[in-house]
Parts: C-alpha cells; structure tokens; sequence
C-alpha cells in the first residue's frame, strides 16, 4: 500500500487497521449522505418530508446516481470492521456491543427524530383535523387510533426508521454475520489462516454480474423504492438487497483476506475510469429519463439497466476505495474529529435538512440555489452539533 501510517494509523499491521484513508472516505460519504438528503425535496420523485418546493431535474439525476453506490460502499467499510471487534470479545459480547451501538440509536431515533418529522409533514401536507402531538404520536405515529379511510400515507401507522434503516440492516447483518462465525466455532472449523489474493477484474467482472442478476430478478417483483417489512419489523428495500448483502459480505472478506492493502492500484484505478464513464454516459444518455428502466419489472431493458447500475456500483466503489487509498492518507485534528462524529451526523442531520427546506421554502431561490444554500447549512451545522451531542453524557457510549 503506497499510503503512509499516521495518528489515526498507529497499529503495527495496516491490512488489520481502522487506517486513516477509510475515515476519511467515510468522512466524504457522509458529507454525500447530508447533500443527497439536501437534493430530497428539488429534484426526486420519490417521497420526502417537503413538497411542493421548486424542481431541477439535475438533482433527480444526481440522487439517482448517488444510489447506486453510495450506501453500498457504506457497508462494505462497516462490515471491514466487523470481524477485528467480533474477533475479540467473541459472538456474543459482540452482538451486545452491537445492540448497544446501533440497537439504542436506532430505539431512540425511531421514537424522537421520526415522529418530529412525520408530524411536520401530517401538519403541513395532511387534510385531515389538527392534532396535538401526543395525539398524532399515539394515534398516528403509533397506530392506536383509527385510520382515516382516505388516509393519503405513504403507510399506515407512520411508525418507520427513516434514514435510520440503515443502522437496522447492519445490526440485522452484523448478527447474522456472528452467528455464522459461530456455528463455524462449534463445527469445529477455524478462521482460515491463509490468505485468498485480492480480486482481478475477472472476479470483480463475475462480482458485478452475479450481483446485476439477483438485482434484475428480485426487481420483478419488488421495484425501486418499495419497501418491505421482512419479518414484521426489518424495513428494507428488496430492489437494493443483493448489493447490500454482497458489499457487506465483500467488506467481511476484504477484512480477512487483506484485500485493501492488496489491491494492485492499478486494477482499483482502471474500475474507478469504469465508474465514472458509464457516471458520465449516464449522464450524457439522458439521466433521470432512465429511472424509468431502474424501477423494476421484467424484460431487456430492466435487465440491461441492473448490469448498468451495478457496474457502475463495482466501478466507484473499488476506485473510490483505491483513490482514497493512495491519495487521501493525511489527517489532523479536524479530521479526526469529523471521522469520531460521523456517526452521529448520520443519525442527527435530517432534522437540520428539513428544517433548512422549511425555512427556504417560499425564499423565491430557484431549486438548484436552495439546494446548495440547504447543503452548505446543514454540513456546517451537523458536524459541530454531532460532536457536541456524542460528547453529552449518556451519549458517549453510543455516538
């Protein structure tokens, strides 16, 4: 790895390393987390908490290509350190720091940041009569009063994990993950010792169509955008699964394998120019025209668009992972400091987003000047806020 140790880099093995390089694209994933939420309400069709506010069709363009990727990579590099902490407490101290980590902020969040946001919407976008808070919060939120026959939703009760699904498929994951590692103690089958070379473009050509495949079939049946309750209680989107689960599986194997210091950076950067010609083919093709093909169904051009899509994925996901790598090594006291609270920007920025919509709303700015002003507010604000509320008691544990 051409990368050199620092601050945030002071283990000896740097294939076994929460290394500096990682905290920084995490620090740049989130910065893209708070801007995709920012384009929510000027650009996407998709549901948001603010409506009726000016459209760019850029903005649907950028979120759309913001979603092929993005979360994907984000759980690639949380499942990276999956195994070093399961390894050393063992499964079940494991899962129990797990459920503290992301059970309790997920818990709370759901129960406080959610319901403030869905009762903002029920009071601006709802026809329906006033309502108190606790009213809405029992009711409503809840599901303890009646529904309206001409509920609007989008689902009945308002009760959901917004944003915070993520933190609930990784800690669905993560368990997943420790139970295998397991029942693999009990068998009696040891954590391999050797050690599988990194993947050539030949894997990650098979990687990229075994993903697209499962995408394009499960997208038959569940479009883009339909979330589900697996279980009764797991929200998760089936059109996006294969490339969550393959991501995280990949990031548990980069892990044991060594993959990230191994990568020939060569082979990283040729994925990276495969990511960004078919971002600017996209582009250049027409852009948010082809959402209609990313929905879903069956037929060529669904097919066509999932090995588009997941192409794309394998192209900025490995070449981000390189460029990172050997050209974002540095750090600092700030650095560190947003990486510490990058976790809790993602739990505690949608409310600063909305709330910035709210207040441009009806400004006269043109969609793509709220955008930017509704960015640049809310990253200044998230970050120092993230950092002073993970610092309060009763935080420090979690956040």
């Amino acid at each position: 790895m051409a990368g050199k140790k620092n601050s945030l880099a002071s283990v000896e093995s740097p294939g076994r390393l929460r290394l500096a390089y990682l905290d920084n694209l995490r620090i740049a994933l989130i910065v893209l987390v708070v801007t995709h939420h920012a384009a929510q309400a000027y650009g996407p069709s998709d549901w948001w908490y603010v409506l009726r506010q000016p459209q760019a069709e850029a903005l649907a363009t950028f979120s759309l290509i913001n979603g092929t990727f993005f979360m994907s990579l984000f759980f690639f590099i949380s499942a990276y350190l999956v195994p070093p902490a399961r390894d050393a407490r063992g499964a079940w101290l494991f899962v129990r720091g797990r459920l503290r980590r992301l059970g309790i902020p997920l818990l709370v969040g759901t129960l406080t940041i959610i319901p403030g946001l869905m009762y903002v919407y029920y009071t601006n976008y709802r026809e329906y009569p006033p309502l108190s808070f606790l009213n809405y919060y029992a009711s409503v939120f809840l599901g303890f009063g009646t529904r309206p026959p001409d509920w609007s939703g989008p689902s009945w009760p308002d009760l959901q994990f917004g944003h915070l699904w993520f933190l609930e498929n990784l800690l669905v994951y993560s368990v997943i993950y420790a139970a295998f590692s397991r029942l693999a103690e009990w068998s009696g089958r040891p954590t391999p010792a050797s050690f599988l070379s990194a993947p050539g473009h030949r894997t990650l050509v098979l990687f990229t169509l075994a993903v697209a495949g499962a995408t394009f079939l499960i997208r038959i049946w569940y479009p883009l955008d339909s979330w589900v309750a697996v279980l009764g209680f797991i929200q998760a989107e089936p059109a996006r699964a294969p490339q969550y689960v393959a991501w995280f599986a990949a990031g548990i194997a980069a892990y044991r394998h060594d993959w990230l210091r191994q990568l020939p950076t060569r082979t990283g950067y040729v994925w990276l120019a495969v990511g960004i010609s078919l971002t600017i083919v996209f582009l250049v093709t027409g852009g948010a025209q082809a959402s209609y093909f990313a929905v879903g169904g069956a037929g060529l051009p669904p097919f066509c668009w999932a090995l588009f899509e997941t192409a794309m994925c394998t192209g900025l996901c490995i070449g981000l992972l390189t460029f990172f790598r050997e050209k974002q090594t540095r750090s600092s006291s700030a650095l560190q400091t947003m990486a510490a609270s990058s976790f809790a920007v993602y739990i505690l920025h949608l409310p600063v987003v909305v709330a910035l919509q709210f207040a441009f709303a009806g400004s006269g700015l043109s969609a793509l000047s709220s955008f930017a002003a509704v960015t640049v507010l809310a990253i200044v604000i998230s970050f120092p806020l993230a950092n002073v509320v993970r610092r309060l008691p009763g935080f420090r544990a979690v956040l």
